[in-house]
């Protein structure tokens, strides 16, 4: 538990923590020191030390924050002209001073890295010929020539790649901040098109523009590459052999293209496929709880894998397309080598052991350019589009806002240091502007959440009556479900487009209660704060009011407990509670409450309203229940708990989207005609059935002793230190192995070694070949020379062919087996896996593998999802490949030191102290650079967390006024990760920085050396050919040690993966030999025999003692207070729970001695929130596609009002449903579950508050329903309506984890002092008294 519970903490949003690190290093720091990045090194004094944590990771420069960033593009954004938005030139106005320096450290490093191919024909040649002292001196300036010029290459490359790592990280932080900003405006109608867009805008499209500026200056280099490299083989070979170099290059650029763009074709075709697979797992493991409970997790996996087949079969053309590209990579030097050779022997041109090395040198380098250019048109291309995406979505209305601001001096958005300033002085316009005694101005009006589709387009609401709502007033909204409730006060709130008539006016502040509840992952108390500063006295009275003081004597922290992911620990009632506490604490002057009483409970209803003074409810004499601390409020409430509608000033009664009647309530209900009348008529039969149950008390009453009071754990409250899923320190070497072995067993890396060393020496010995046969003039035949280079050349391309198609099979079928182990994992465990674990966490480890597996990127279009989407570039740089590069490059560098070692043995020591000098670099390096890795991963999650939340409460944000402090939480945020990646890429540079001068350091003592020996102790050729190899050799080692560091970082990855493809799983689906039989359970008896469940160990009993029977065929309430135990003992039905002690027995058997497929799915159950897919209605209604369309109209016409719903839509059954049932009102959701449920037609049915969100005249007619298609089943009811449970056969009362109560209403309501007789009681004093009200 303690390891789910970090995991919720690194997603809170706490506010700004004093930073122990007040000062940028890099901005104190001297030239010097940033030129070798030494400013790091107290970073890593203290990553030497002990882990690094975020507060050790001082902050980055002024320039670099998101403050900043943001302030710079959006005042380059307000200079452009309204019809001129451009977000590139945007962009580069800001950025362009930066972009002209790294332009020029780029240009440096190209001059530089030409130098050496240049300087070898001359190196060469001075070897063939030295004799005397003069000539030696010569040959060291040539040696010191090369070593500045590498040194020089090394410095700018570093500074380069910092510099571009800086552009991008500001233009990154700009970027997620301009989307943020919009996202806080989306209203309700733009928010149900898929908030996955806005996620995939910053974790997708914004990464995208922040890479870019790692490839921008590629553009204008290659041309100049191509042009140094010509003049290079112009002047060693002459116009004609230059010119047949120039247009082989043409030639195999021209040969990429068609590869790039089948590359291109098919990582859309996988983009598409990844959206549809990471679309539908996101959707699956959001309602996980709800598969399991309906054993549907199996089915929903196997679509989920045919989907991943599908994927696979695109990534499998992709990769081994992929393998042709680099195959043409490493075979281009070979071609254009033997074509120009082939021009200079055919054009007679002279070629010596210098000029051949010397172009051999120029091919290498002229290799990289080549392979990048479709890299580059690709990145340029799908940066194109992310900047296309990013600029629609922030343009609209946008523009005029940032003129706005910038007008005004940002007073919305503003800098973090102007937002108190900027807040004050909207609340003082508003106050202004506010008449004395109007609260709410309504105007006729039409408003529409419709679509773009022609189907689904109309309108939602039509106001007809024009009226003022006075301060103070008390405003309820009734009707049945479906009527327009909920949109009535979204209208009311501006968060459903006005398509007619006049702006609905609120005055003073604001605070909403909506019906789907919204909490964020934090503490109990930050959500109630909600960003306010905490009086103690004032917050007391708030929770007492809103009764949660019980429920935090039960939590572990009190009020500083975690609550889970969107609430989900918490129960609908506590949930509810929460939200009302958050609106009360705000003290705001208008309230607009969604039905926020229907998840709470008889005893905390009347909790809440007092009922022994209902009279009063809104004008008391003191402040001890909720709605009493509103006396001076206008509150706006919807309601289908009738009873309350006597207490309001005015209602407002809703049908078809109109409000058809307006007026006080005693007027109302004399309409017998009207909507409120047949509602009213309907409650009164309910009422009525309820008080003939509690006239029938007898003169007989039942003694029970009293129940001592027992505080216990919540076990989802608990807190520990331990994180066992965040692995810390070194990564094992058994993670390696793993992941090096679970394609075919490793049996394929053998042979890829084998290709692998086979190449190199074929191409070491292609190169000597030719630099021997030119040595001497006349050595060999024209013929005999080109015609076993091109044997040798050829050969070793054969062999780099068959290692790049090895290498993407292993990687194929790698990803596959992770992914199938994961996959299974994650669906086989326990639900209290997933109820402390965000979704984003499980989504983002199928991101990470797919991320990093390939050089492909990762896509959904779901919310709360890191991956990446269409936009991202095939050039990420992935483990297999990482690793394969690692050795790849180890064996190269291998090769050329065992080259120099056989050309001078001397140069094995100092090889030796190189390495071991390398090596200790690289350990000092890898403990910091491991842990701000592991942080880079951290510190993305919370940001992408907190774009969910916000998308899911942005009605909520902005009727709080509380788009500054979200604002400015994501600002803290993206500094956060930005730091991390600042210092994660400056400590890489550090080392490559250094580890190049090592051995450059070497280089030129190998070259010196060779200058030293004398002209017989070696060959002049074979020098030649250590020192066309050594200019490589810094390029080479600082690729080894880099890909050293950073496979281990990327391997952070892979070890989660493993963590999370072995979480424990739940009891097995099915055992064989305990099968029971098909029919099972044939009666329905269920039978709990001592029954103690807790949720661990070390937690005491939720519940205890639990004997009783529930009888085949009978209808079972189950009523209690919030936390007696009534969830429990319905997950220990299912088994989400299992048993610490006792059994439960259905039918005889014991259930925990069966699979839980066996169990599930012989159970039916409708849970508190209901839950709906994504798809269709049909889809919805019977997700394993088991039943006729005519079955399913069959049940959906037995679900009052639910067939009328559907054929509204002339798509009726394939009518569409959006994510998590955003088109559908919960009362409507509700219907549709219970639909889902009776076209199982299971022996056992639960029903969990299934009809909470439906008016009392739907309610009725749904009961009655149940009972007559249930009347050969066990129903087993959880509700908190009295009229619900009250006319079932037995009732079960709990009350802290034990059974106080069993037996039918009428015998327990013959005793006045049981405590369902004191429930009913006080249902019937609230609805007599509210009647009483009204009369």
């Amino acid at each position: 538990m303690g390891s789910h519970q970090h995991e919720l903490e690194q997603l809170l949003l706490p506010p700004q923590q004093e930073r122990t690190k007040e000062v940028s290093a890099f901005s104190n720091s001297s030239v010097w020191s940033k030129l070798t990045f030494s400013w790091v090194d107290p970073l890593f004094r203290i990553g030497r030390n002990q882990l690094l944590e975020l507060a050790d990771v001082p902050l980055v420069p002024e320039s670099e924050t998101a403050e900043m960033a943001t302030e710079l593009l959006e005042e380059s954004l307000w200079k452009q002209k309204t019809n001129a938005f451009s977000l590139p030139n945007a962009i580069f106005c800001t950025m362009r001073k930066s972009l002209l320096g790294n332009a020029f450290l780029a240009l440096a490093n190209t001059i530089a890295s030409y130098i050496g191919p240049l300087l070898i024909t001359s190196f060469v040649d001075f070897l063939s010929r030295k004799s005397d002292a003069t000539g030696y001196r010569y040959g060291v300036i040539l040696a010191v020539i090369f070593f500045l010029a590498k040194c020089i290459e090394s410095l700018t490359q570093r500074q380069w790649y910092f510099g571009a790592a800086r552009i991008g990280l500001k233009v990154r932080a700009a970027t997620i901040s301009l989307a943020y900003k919009k996202s806080l405006d989306l209203k309700l109608v733009d928010s149900r098109q898929g908030s996955g867009k806005i996620i995939n805008l910053i974790n997708v499209d914004a990464e995208k523009l922040g890479d870019f500026f790692l490839h921008i200056h590629g553009i204008w280099l290659f041309p100049l590459q191509v042009f140094f490299a010509l003049v290079i083989l112009y002047i060693n070979l002459g116009l004609a052999p230059a010119f047949a170099a120039f247009f082989s290059t043409v030639l195999v650029v021209i040969c990429n293209t068609p590869l790039a763009k089948r590359q291109k074709s098919l990582n859309s075709k996988i983009m598409e496929a990844k959206d549809s697979r990471i679309k539908a797992t996101l959707e699956t493991l959001k309602n996980i709880r709800v598969l399991k409970l309906h054993s549907w997790e199996s089915n929903f996996m196997c679509k989920l894998l045919n989907l991943r087949e599908i994927e696979k079969s695109w990534l499998s053309k992709y990769l081994y397309t992929c393998s042709a590209v680099a195959f043409l990579f490493w075979a281009s030097p070979t071609l254009v080598s033997v074509v120009t050779f082939g021009v200079c022997i055919w054009v007679k041109t002279p070629l010596t052991s210098g000029t051949a090395l010397s172009a051999l040198a120029t091919f290498r380098i002229l290799q990289e350019p080549i392979y990048n250019l479709p890299e580059l048109i690709s990145v340029i291309a799908q940066t194109r589009v992310s900047v296309s995406r990013v600029q629609n979505f922030i343009r609209d209305e946008n523009l005029m806002t940032l003129s706005q601001q910038h007008k005004k001096g940002h007073t919305q958005y503003g800098s973090a240091h102007s937002i108190a300033t900027d807040k004050h002085k909207r609340f003082s316009a508003r106050s202004q502007s506010r008449p004395s005694d109007i609260a709410i101005d309504v105007d006729l009006g039409e408003y529409s959440c419709g679509t773009s589709d022609p189907n689904s387009q109309k309108s939602t609401i039509r106001i007809n009556t024009q009226f003022k709502i006075k301060k103070g007033s008390k405003i309820a909204v009734c009707g049945p479900v479906g009527s327009g409730k909920s949109s009535l006060i979204c209208s009311i709130l501006g968060e459903i487009p006005r398509i007619s008539g006049k702006e609905i006016k609120v005055f003073g502040t604001k605070a909403y209660v909506p019906q789907t509840a919204w909490i964020q992952t934090g503490t109990v108390r930050d959500n109630v704060l909600f960003g306010k500063d905490m009086d103690t006295a004032f917050y007391e009275e708030v929770i007492e009011a809103c009764a949660l003081s019980k429920d935090l004597e039960m939590w572990v922290g009190g009020d500083m407990c975690v609550v889970g992911e969107r609430g989900i620990t918490l129960s609908g009632g506590q949930k509810q509670r929460i939200q009302l506490a958050r609106a009360i604490y705000s003290d705001a002057d208008v309230y607009f409450l969604d039905d926020p009483f229907s998840a709470v409970d008889a005893h905390t209803c009347s909790h809440l309203f007092k009922a022994s003074n209902l009279t009063s409810l809104f004008y008391p004499p003191n402040k001890s229940c909720l709605l009493e601390m509103l006396s001076g409020k206008t509150v706006v409430f919807i309601t289908h708990q009738l009873e309350f509608l006597g207490l309001s000033d005015l209602v407002l009664v809703m049908k078809d989207g109109n409000v058809v009647q307006s007026g006080r309530f005693e007027d109302l209900v004399k309409d017998v005609d009207g909507e409120l009348a047949r509602q009213m008529n309907a409650r009164q039969k309910s009422l009525t059935h309820v008080n003939n149950f509690s006239a029938s008390q007898a003169e007989h009453e039942k003694k029970l002793s009293p129940c001592s009071v027992l505080q216990y754990n919540i076990p989802e409250k608990t807190t520990s230190n331990e994180d066992k899923m965040g692995a810390r320190g070194r990564v094992h070497w058994h993670i390696y192995s793993s992941f090096v072995t679970a394609a075919y067993g490793g049996a394929l890396v053998p042979i890829i070694l084998l290709c692998q060393i086979l190449f190199q020496g074929l191409q070491m010995g292609s190169s000597y070949w030719i630099a021997w046969a030119t040595e001497e003039e006349g050595r060999v035949g024209k013929t005999q020379l080109l015609g076993y280079f091109v044997l040798l050349s050829g050969a070793s391309c054969l062999f780099i062919l068959g290692r790049t198609i090895f290498l993407s099979t292993i990687a194929i079928e790698t990803a596959q087996q992770l992914f199938m182990n994961m996959i299974r994992a994650v669906f086989r465990a326990p639900l209290s896996f997933f109820d402390f674990t965000p979704s984003s966490r499980v989504l983002s480890r199928f991101s990470w593998l797919l991320n990093y597996l390939f050089n492909v990127p990762v896509s959904s279009s779901c919310v709360l999802l890191m991956q990446c989407s269409t936009d991202q570039s095939t050039v990420d740089t992935d483990i297999p490949y990482r690793l394969a590069g690692l050795v790849f490059a180890l064996i190269q560098l291998l090769s050329i030191v065992l080259l120099m070692c056989h050309v001078a043995w001397q140069v094995f020591l100092i090889f030796i102290v190189v390495i071991a000098i390398s090596l200790m670099y690289q350990a000092y390096y890898i403990t910091s650079a491991r842990e701000l890795a592991r942080m880079v991963g951290s510190q993305k999650a919370p940001i992408l967390h907190h774009f969910s939340e916000t998308t899911a409460g942005a009605p909520t944000i902005r009727c709080f006024n509380q788009k500054d402090r979200f604002y400015k939480k994501l600002l803290n945020l993206v500094n956060d990760y930005s730091r991390v990646s600042f210092h994660n890429t400056a400590t890489m540079e550090w080392l490559s920085l250094r580890i190049n001068f090592l051995f450059n350091v070497a280089f030129l003592v190998v070259l010196v050396i060779l200058v030293s020996l004398p002209r017989s102790a070696i060959e002049p050729s074979l020098s030649g050919l250590v020192a066309t190899y050594g200019l490589n050799m810094n390029v080479l080692q600082a690729w080894v040690i880099w890909n050293l560091c950073n496979v281990e970082n990327k391997m952070i990855s892979v070890e989660r993966i493993l963590e999370y493809a072995k979480i424990p799983s739940e009891a097995p689906l099915v055992i064989e030999e305990r099968r029971p039989d098909p029919q099972w359970p044939s009666e329905g008896s269920i039978q709990f025999v001592n029954l103690h469940v807790r949720y661990s160990p070390a937690l005491r009993m939720v519940l205890e003692r639990i004997t009783c029977t529930i009888p085949a065929k009978m209808k079972v309430g189950v009523v209690g207070r919030t936390g007696s135990g009534k969830s429990t003992l319905i997950q220990a039905l299912f088994r989400v729970v299992e048993p610490a002690d006792g059994n439960i027995l259905i039918d005889g058997i014991d259930i925990c001695r069966i699979g839980l497929d066996d169990l599930r799915s012989r159970l039916s159950i409708i849970p508190q929130d209901p839950t709906l897919f994504q798809g269709t209605v049909k889809a919805n209604l019977d997700p394993l596609e088991q039943h006729s369309d005519q079955e399913i109209w069959k049940v959906v016409n037995k679900c009052h009002g639910l067939a009328d719903i559907v054929k509204q839509d002339p798509r009726v059954l394939d009518a569409p449903v959006a994510e998590d049932g955003g088109n559908w009102s919960v009362g409507q959701r509700q219907l549709i579950c219970l639909a889902r449920v009776l076209l199982q037609r299971r022996r056992i049915l639960v029903l969990d508050e299934a009809t909470a969100s439906v008016d009392t005249a739907t309610d009725n007619l749904i009961q009655k329903t149940i009972r007559e298609e249930t009347s050969g089943c066990t129903v087993i009811t959880v509700a908190h309506r009295i009229p619900t449970v009250i006319d079932n056969d037995l009732v079960l009362v709990l009350d802290q984890g034990k059974v106080i109560e069993y037996d039918s209403p009428i015998e327990l309501l013959k005793d006045s002092s049981t405590a369902f007789s004191k429930l009913v009681n006080e249902f019937l004093l609230i609805s007599n008294k509210s009647d009483q009200t009204s009369q």
